[in-house]
This record gives C-alpha cells, sequence and structure tokens, in this order.
C-alpha cells in the first residue's frame, strides 16, 4: 500500500483540533474552499460511523462528495476513516486516513499548540492515476486554517 504523510503545528490545543474535526456544524465552516460540509449520515463519530463530507473547489479534481466509514478512534487524538462511496472511489481502493493531533508543551502554557499530522493510505486503480498529493496538501492547508476558525458565537 502506498502513503502520503504531512504535518502542521497549531497554535491550538489537540483536544481542541480534535473537536473541531469530529463537529459537523464547526468541519464544514473552518475552510469551505476545501471542506463545503459534514454530516453523519450513521452514528455520531464512534467506530462504524458513516460521514459524507462535501468537497469544496480546492478538491474539485476528487469529486463533489465522499462517504467515510471511520475506523478508529482516539477521543481527543485521532481519527482513522476509510471512503467507502464516492467519485474518489473511483480512483483509489482502498483510501484511508488518519488524522492524528499530538500535544506539545510550550514554555509559557503546557499543551497549548500541537503537531496536526494527515496519513493518507491508498491503492490506485490503475497505474496511470498520480498519487493524491492535491489532497494531502489541501488537508493540511485545511488544519492550519484550524487556528483562525472562530465560531460565530465567539465573534465580536
Amino acid at each position: 500500500m502506498r502513503s502520503l504523510k504531512g504535518e502542521v503545528v497549531l497554535n491550538i490545543p489537540a483536544e481542541r483540533a480534535w473537536e473541531m474535526l469530529m463537529d459537523n456544524d464547526i468541519f464544514g465552516k473552518i475552510n469551505p474552499e476545501v471542506i463545503a460540509g459534514a454530516e453523519y449520515i450513521q452514528g455520531d463519530g464512534c467506530p462504524g460511523s458513516l460521514r459524507v463530507v462535501k468537497l469544496g473547489p480546492a478538491l474539485s479534481g476528487y469529486g463533489k462528495e465522499a462517504t467515510k466509514r471511520i475506523e478508529k478512534v482516539e477521543i481527543g487524538r485521532s481519527v482513522t476513516f476509510t471512503v467507502i462511496g464516492g467519485e474518489l472511489r473511483d480512483k483509489f481502493d482502498p483510501y484511508r486516513v488518519t488524522f492524528t493531533f499530538i500535544p506539545m508543551a510550550t514554555e509559557v502554557n503546557e499543551n497549548q499548540k500541537c503537531i496536526a499530522e494527515y496519513k493518507s493510505e491508498f491503492e490506485p486503480l490503475t497505474p496511470a492515476t498520480p498519487p493524491p498529493e492535491t489532497a494531502r496538501n489541501a488537508a493540511l492547508v485545511l488544519l492550519k486554517s484550524f487556528e483562525d476558525f472562530e465560531p460565530a458565537a465567539t465573534r465580536s
């Protein structure tokens, strides 16, 4: 199986980043260029849950949406999902992604930063299919957007 990895440092706690990733109302608003919306169609984010994610313009080469089955959850730390529906399945099978948030201690405040890791594991359906580098790069942009996102209720 092939894989791509990347990481960014976020100026927010790991648990907060994980909560933002898992909350449909927040996740679909963080960076609409990358993710235009998300909805659990079965379950609530636990293993076995199904989530439809509407892809934004930055991911137009991968279709309009992807249905993901959550495989593994470490609350406050990581989530692994496999794409089971959508146009992405026309290019890769399997296509599995893990997001991990690792707390970082800083001199000022303990655990106020984190490392956000992205890892995809995939198998192209044809030899001509390029690795999903655009998806990885967009995911890293999305993750970095977490630290600038403010829910409407807390904006002044």
